[in-house]
């Protein structure tokens, strides 16, 4: 019997005997795996996801390329229960099997569904949705974006007509659905900003599916319109759908009829509220005249306008009475000061040196004119001035004597 040979293979041949072995299968080129994701790692300059699928007790290493991860409605996140799609193979630099995904949808739940809370999630969280514009009382210029084909734009426009006709409509047609429609309801938003040729935007369409209001949960969208500096109303779908373009409008409106009637007030209320008004200020003006009357008749039987002559010569006596009290407490205030005037004069010239001198008192100074309160402060041989109450006199000094102190009672004994 004749033995064979056992064949001696690199590691790199093994591997891609393995990978030809799992290409071949049937069973393995086209599989749907059920798991939940772990591990996930999202390579944003290549684009391809790298994960792990897991349940109970296993676990499978698993990668989706860029040219799949374009068609996702939705980010994976790790915890999230989703089914695969794809192929299972070997990757040749690790030996590792691995499962190469094609499709990924969330597993109970719509893809379109899981997107729509993701970013709904992630625009609240930047602040997206909470500032707010008041929508213009009287607009004069209502811009209007939606299909020119669908039923909502005859809605708006009928409404519009009704309820406001003196506002001028500004259309601008778009694509509400398909793979156009964002795009160009962007450019509508920022091109009524760009003109400036609206007071507020109505933005929608009717009714319909979750993926064909899907433009309208873009997310250039939300900011187009949430960065929009004219107000905008958005009115997508019925009453029941909402949308990301709702929550980051500045009033949402459950259908474009109803979004007319917010944008413009209705002209039967107006003229209604203008009667009122009219009749209010009619009333006003009534009262106003009405009082006025009374005050004049209340004037007319006065004093003043009966007997003029006399209240005006009652007016010049009192004027004459107090001119004459005036003139009193003013003579009677002089004297006053003057007395005063003259006592105090009195008592100032008393002070005076020179009234002092006048009595035959004379004052010595020495040679610097300053006065000489002592004779211990002359001596002899000084020149000193002595002077007098009309004139000065110089003498020299020949002696001086002191004079001897008293020794006082108390001193004695």
């Amino acid at each position: 019997m004749n033995r064979i040979t056992p064949m001696v293979l690199s590691v790199t041949q093994l591997n891609t005997y393995v990978r030809s072995v799992f290409e071949q299968d049937p069973h393995l080129t086209q599989v749907f795996v059920s798991g939940e994701i772990s591990n996930f790692k999202n390579y944003y300059r290549s684009g391809h996801l790298y994960l792990s699928l897991k349940d109970e007790k296993s676990v499978i290493k698993a990668v989706m390329f860029a040219r799949y991860t374009e068609r996702l409605r939705f980010v994976p996140e790790d915890g999230m229960k989703v089914i695969a799609r794809g192929r299972v193979s070997v990757y040749e630099a690790t030996g590792q099997y691995q499962l190469y995904i094609e499709d990924l949808q969330p597993d109970g739940v719509g893809a379109l569904s899981v997107a729509f809370e993701q970013l709904k999630r992630k625009l609240e969280a930047e602040g997206l949705f909470g500032k707010k514009k008041q929508i213009p009382k009287y607009p004069e210029r209502i811009g209007v974006i939606t299909s020119p084909s669908g039923a909502a734009v005859h809605d708006i426009l009928t409404v519009l007509g009704r309820r406001y006709p003196a506002a001028e409509i500004v259309f601008c047609p778009v694509a509400v659905q398909g793979t156009e429609a964002a795009p160009q309801i962007v450019d509508a938003v920022e091109r009524f900003n760009r003109l400036n040729c609206a007071d507020v935007l109505i933005v929608g369409r009717g009714g319909g599916s979750l993926e064909d209001l899907w433009p309208f949960n873009e997310e250039s969208v939300a900011r187009a319109v949430a960065a929009s500096r004219i107000p905008v109303i958005s009115a997508v779908g019925h009453e029941t759908d909402f949308t990301i373009c709702d929550f980051a409008a500045d009033l949402r409106a459950p259908t474009p009829s109803a979004a007319a009637e917010l944008a413009v007030p209705d002209r039967i209320e107006l003229a209604a509220g203008l009667r009122g008004m009219r009749k209010r200020l009619h009333q006003a003006i009534e009262s106003v005249l009405s009082d006025a009357g009374r005050r004049i008749d209340r004037l007319s039987d006065s004093d003043v306008f009966r007997n003029p002559a006399e209240r005006l010569e009652q007016r010049k006596q009192e004027i004459t009475q107090l001119s004459s009290v005036l003139n009193s407490h003013m003579t009677r205030k002089i004297q006053s000061c003057h007395t005063i005037l003259s006592s105090e004069s009195g008592r100032l010239n008393a002070l005076s040196p020179l009234a002092v001198l006048s009595r035959g008192y004379a004052v010595t100074c020495d040679e610097n004119g300053s006065p000489v309160g002592s004779a211990s402060k002359v001596r002899k041989g000084e020149i000193l001035t002595i002077k007098m109450n009309d004139g000065n006199v110089g003498c020299l000094v020949e002696n001086v004597r002191m004079q001897k102190k008293k020794r006082s009672e108390a001193g004695k004994l």
